[in-house]
């Protein structure tokens, strides 16, 4: 993977941590364990540290910084969707940034919430646990219902079972010219959602 050093400090990647080849990694960041950070991520410490911590994933293309002196933190089982901004705020323990969101300084989403697809959440915002986030700027819809939390962890171990999957079986590869005839699908024995409704009433509240 593209890492730096910057004035001294090197990246911190746990050994049990799976980081995608093409993210980049600069400075003072720490990816803890068991962690994914996907393709084309990039994680930018080199002003504020930049932290996952364990079980946590940063998916395709998020971008990670933070203004001097402050600490950019994705905590324990936090799920970051593709695309997603974050800049100098907390993510709380198993809660879920969606795809394209942009969570601004001093923010701190509350354990258990879900920041909705392309929301917009202002500095300095704050919500409680288990709280729905959407809009820009992004308001505390309602309160998550149980079903929704668990929704949202079960994506969540798919992540995890994914380092291991990266970890054990991914290799760099040239392409095939045309398909093979037994094409196996990698969504073979993959446990589906848990509840497609659960989807569809936070699709809808978006």
């Amino acid at each position: 993977m593209p890492c730096y050093r910057l004035e001294g400090v090197i990246p911190v990647v746990d050994p049990s941590a799976y980081v995608h080849p093409t993210a980049v990694l600069i400075g003072d960041v720490i990816v803890g364990p068991r962690c994914y950070v996907g393709p084309n991520a990039v994680m930018r410490g080199d002003f504020g540290r930049l932290v996952l911590e364990e079980g946590a994933n940063l998916q395709d293309t998020c971008v990670m910084h933070g203004f001097p002196g402050c600490i950019t933190r994705v905590e324990r089982d936090g799920h970051i969707g593709h695309g997603a901004v974050l800049h100098g705020c907390v993510i709380g323990c198993d809660a879920m940034v969606g795809m394209n969101a942009v969570v601004m300084d001093g923010a701190v989403i509350g354990e258990r919430s879900i920041v909705a697809a392309a929301a917009f959440v202002k500095a300095g915002f704050e919500c409680p646990p288990q709280s729905l986030v959407l809009g820009s700027p992004a308001q505390v819809k309602r309160e998550l219902s149980d079903e929704e939390v668990a929704w949202k962890q079960q994506g969540t171990r798919e992540y995890q079972r994914l380092v291991t999957r990266c970890r054990e079986h991914m290799e760099e590869c040239q392409p095939l010219a045309e398909r093979e005839v037994d094409r196996p699908s990698l969504a073979a024995g993959q446990t589906a959602p848990k509840s497609q409704s659960t989807k569809a009433a936070l699709d809808r509240a978006e």
